[in-house]
């Protein structure tokens, strides 16, 4: 029987190998391996912008959760808005200020993407670039908009979504990642993923919008400081996973390559980071108010994610967690320094989280960055204090251009077109007055300061 089988596989073979010499194949030429890198780099920077570009609707849910329902509709308006808005501006003035050839301060090439040539691997390396480089920008833009919730005019928050993606926050990447001046110090900056040319632009621009739009009705009122409660929890925890989910896109896309281990590595620091962050400002919080805070928490592991931002692909899993534990610490103490001591009226915290735990981040470089997984040593690892001061460089010239860009642009927007709302319609609720919608139509809103 075995005989019968092997004679008549080999009678099959035979067969086979007659047919593809009857019909000969032509020969096709061996794939480029430069071809074949560009192509795995294409598909993972394409695939890590999709993962950030889902953190406009984690961020989105984060900033409707701890807002009041009847401004809820004016929250998704504003996130929609950042975006499509944002990607406009920074198409045709954006990404030619911050990576187009110029000065030290700003890019001056490439306006509209005119110089890429969809011919060539370069162009299409471009439009890949581009992609990526534009959900950062919505990211940067969209923070701001949790700390004016409540009571900013629909129409001017436009505008300054349009001035912010085309102008601040480009002119920051540019000094960073565009061959500015930050990059070319002595001892460049480091930033690898943005806790400042990102998540800080924005929180300090949250800070000065908040302090030009003043606090909510109610919420200082005989020297006293009034919780105005968030209205779903649910939806911002929701918010907070889709944002973690994203942020391996964001900081291991910043690789910019699908050919290197280190994606691996960049990985477990964001995840682990974060992780401490959350537990540790749950622990604090627990000691502090006597029972864990689910809305510290949720800023928390935002907190401990926006600090490993800067030093993802330049410290060590144990450094990330320790990162990630002072950035869950500061976030508590920060929120609550900038409601009693500034009295800056912040619903969603975006000025702690960003602003406070970017800078952070970014100075954390300057102590545990290590050679063997950056090319650097901070000053913990013995590499001097030359890193950190280039942190605290960047640091502070970033606080101030994006502070005193952004305090003059609002105060010029409410001297032509008004920044915030009328007593009435603030009362109401934006989704009627800015929307004509309601975001839970089903439902009763109370139109108070509740």
């Amino acid at each position: 029987m075995r005989t019968y089988h092997g004679i008549a596989l080999a009678a099959c073979m035979a067969l086979a190998l007659l047919a593809v010499n009857s019909h000969p194949v032509s020969a096709q030429p061996a794939p480029d391996i430069k071809s074949v890198m560009l192509s795995v780099d294409v598909i993972w920077v394409l695939l890590a912008a999709v993962l950030v570009f889902f953190m406009q609707a984690g961020f989105a849910m984060v900033e409707t959760g701890f807002t009041r329902a009847k401004n809820a509709a004016n929250i998704m308006m504003k996130n929609i808005t950042d975006f499509a808005v944002g990607s406009l501006a920074y198409w045709a003035v954006g990404f030619a200020i911050m990576f187009g050839t110029g000065t030290l301060y700003f890019g001056a090439s490439n306006f509209f993407l005119m110089d890429a040539n969809p011919a060539t691997s370069e162009g299409m390396w471009t439009y890949a670039f581009w992609m990526f480089q534009v959900v950062f920008a919505a990211t940067s833009a969209t923070i701001v908009s949790g700390a004016m919730a409540e009571r900013t005019k629909f129409s001017t928050y436009v505008l300054y979504s349009l001035v912010m993606s085309a102008f601040i926050y480009p002119i920051v990447g540019h000094w960073a990642w565009g061959g500015g001046w930050l990059s070319v110090m002595d001892t460049p900056f480091i930033d690898f993923a943005g806790s400042t040319v990102v998540h800080s632009v924005g929180g300090w621009a949250a800070l000065a919008g908040a302090i030009v739009l003043g606090p909510r009705i109610g919420k200082f009122t005989n020297g006293r400081i009034k919780a105005i409660k968030g209205h779903s929890l649910t939806l911002a925890t929701l918010g907070l996973f889709i944002l973690w989910f994203g942020w391996f896109g964001f900081n291991a896309g910043s690789t910019l390559s699908g050919n290197t281990l280190s994606i691996a590595v960049i990985a477990v620091n964001t995840n682990l980071a974060a992780a401490a962050g959350a537990v540790m400002a749950m622990m604090v919080s627990w000691k502090k108010f006597g029972k864990p805070d689910i809305g510290m928490t949720i800023n928390g592991a935002l907190g401990g994610l926006v600090a490993i931002t800067a030093g993802c692909a330049n410290v060590s899993p144990a450094s990330s967690v320790a990162i990630g534990i002072i950035g869950g610490i500061l976030v508590v103490f920060a929120v609550e320094f900038i409601e009693k001591r500034l009295k800056v009226d912040d619903p969603v915290g975006a000025v702690s989280v960003h602003g406070v735990c970017g800078a952070w981040g970014t100075l954390a470089v300057g102590l545990f960055a290590q050679e063997a997984f950056g090319g650097v040593n901070g000053m913990l690892f013995g590499g001097g204090a030359a890193q950190l001061a280039a942190q605290a460089t960047g640091v502070v010239s970033v606080f101030a251009w994006a502070f005193a860009s952004a305090f003059v642009m609002f105060r010029v927007l409410d001297r032509i077109v008004g920044i915030r709302v009328s007593r009435e319609e603030e009362l109401k609720g934006l989704d009627i007055v800015e929307h004509q919608s309601e975001a839970y139509a089903d439902f009763p809103i109370s139109a108070s300061t509740n």
